[in-house]
């Protein structure tokens, strides 16, 4: 059976929102030039991807491109909200 390594030092956890325990580590593994994408339920690793460090750029930007676009609709719908509220009610 193999035996789960430690996350290294330059890497982070996200927990999944639906929560179940489910979470995605990303790990930086310099001496390899690899970044390791992979996902746990409890502590048992279900899946990973190995993505080299020359394709980390073009995930960057597509992660910031969808930040962008979710910004910008959460912006669209919060002015719509306001707009609601100041709009005069009819009576009558």
């Amino acid at each position: 059976m193999a035996i789960a390594r430690p996350l290294p030092t330059t890497g982070s956890i996200f927990f999944d929102a639906r929560g179940d325990d489910r979470a995605l580590r990303v790990s930086w593994h310099h001496d390899v030039d690899l970044v390791v994408v992979s996902l746990w339920r409890d502590n048992v690793c279900s899946g990973s991807f190995r993505l080299t460090v020359e394709e980390v750029p073009a995930l960057i930007e597509l992660l910031r491109r969808g930040l962008d676009a979710a910004y910008a609709v959460a912006g669209a719908r919060d002015d719509l909200h306001r707009a609601d509220e100041t709009r005069p009610l009819h009576v009558g």
